[in-house]
């Protein structure tokens, strides 16, 4: 039975800087220290990515080197794969083989499906790229990926395997109408409150989604701004854990701490999100109150509804009727006798 196993993808600038062997790379290019993928330089300089622009029912052609740092041959299987945000950070990241490609992975074929490269030598392979003539305008990100097919033995109580590639990204925009559009979805605050007021840390969470709307690639920037009673600014900062790339469709769950946030306060929070030709806001009332506070007002207000109960109760018991043996019986009154008249 074939172990699981785990692919780790080396992306461009992901391990840039590493020198191994007697094989030298182009600058950026996309490298695990054992091999590298990257594109064929052009006639004026290395580049650092595939820049591929494209009419729909165009087809592209150029060329991928893969390059093997160490002193034994490797054999690679090559492949385009459709890219995406991580749910964790956001980062870049490829489609496996196995899964549905929609765009680059679905558009781009290399010529060679496997390559063995021998030990600190390199293998340039063509690639072609069709764009369909029904395909969307916009950005289509992707990779041309040479990936290792041998599963490695992982460590740990769960046994993993682990499969390593690399890819060279591959950037691709289908000429069109461009719409850049970015929306903050789902957004929550959770505080974290201590028991007793002054005693103790205190914060908060901010939980939301960054979501490109839009059919480019953003680059994009969020505020965040909290004010509390009548209008005080709590809180006033640019978030710094954002991707430097949210590709088109991709939604990206983030949370932002608010470390001594206020323990007895009432207000709202803003964040609003901005890209070249987009800007977003959204907003989510908070209200904060110390545990202690909580359970005193919980334990006043059960009391004070037992007390109404109990009056309530009081005023609307009947009166117990007398039985009639135990009523008072009236007195017979006895006919006055009137004067007579004397003779």
């Amino acid at each position: 039975m074939r172990k699981p196993y785990v692919l780790l993808l080396s992306l461009l600038g992901l391990f840039s800087g590493l020198l191994c062997g007697l094989t030298t790379a182009p600058a950026y290019a996309a490298d695990n220290g054992s091999w590298s993928v990257y594109p064929v330089s052009s006639r004026v300089a290395a580049r650092p990515y595939f820049y591929l622009s494209a009419d729909p029912g165009q087809t592209i052609t150029d060329k991928v080197v893969v390059a093997n740092k160490t002193a034994k041959p490797l054999t690679f299987r090559l492949y385009a794969a459709d890219a995406y945000n991580t749910a964790r950070d956001g980062g870049f990241a490829v489609r496996t083989p196995k899964e549905r490609m929609r765009g680059v992975g679905a558009w781009a074929r290399p010529a060679r499906s496997r390559v063995t490269v021998p030990g600190h030598k390199k293998v340039t392979v063509p690639f072609t790229l069709r764009v369909p003539r029904d395909a969307e305008p916009g950005d289509h990100p992707g990779a041309i990926v040479a990936l290792d097919e041998r599963i490695e033995a992982g460590s740990g109580s769960l046994a993993l395997g682990v499969q390593r590639a690399v890819g060279a990204r591959v950037h691709l925009r289908v000429s069109g109408p461009v719409l850049p559009a970015i929306s903050i979805e789902n957004m929550h605050v959770t505080h974290h409150q201590p028991l007793v007021p002054g005693l103790g840390d205190s914060g908060a969470t901010i939980s939301y989604s960054l979501h490109n709307t839009g059919n480019v690639t953003l680059d994009p920037k969020v505020e965040l701004r909290a004010r509390g009673l009548f209008g005080r600014t709590l809180l006033a900062r640019d978030l710094t854990r954002i991707p430097s790339e949210l590709l088109p469709g991709q939604r990206v769950r983030l949370t932002e701490p608010w470390r001594d946030a206020p323990q007895l306060d009432w207000g709202d929070i803003t964040l609003t999100a901005s890209a070249t030709g987009t800007r977003e806001s959204a907003s989510a009332s908070f209200l904060a109150l110390p545990w202690l506070v909580v359970a005193l007002a919980f334990a006043a207000g059960a009391v004070g509804g037992a007390l109404l109960v109990r009056a309530r109760r009081g005023r609307a018991r009947p009166s117990v009727p007398v039985p009639p043996s135990r009523r008072a019986r009236p007195t017979p009154s006895r006919p006055r006798s009137s004067p007579s008249a004397r003779p």
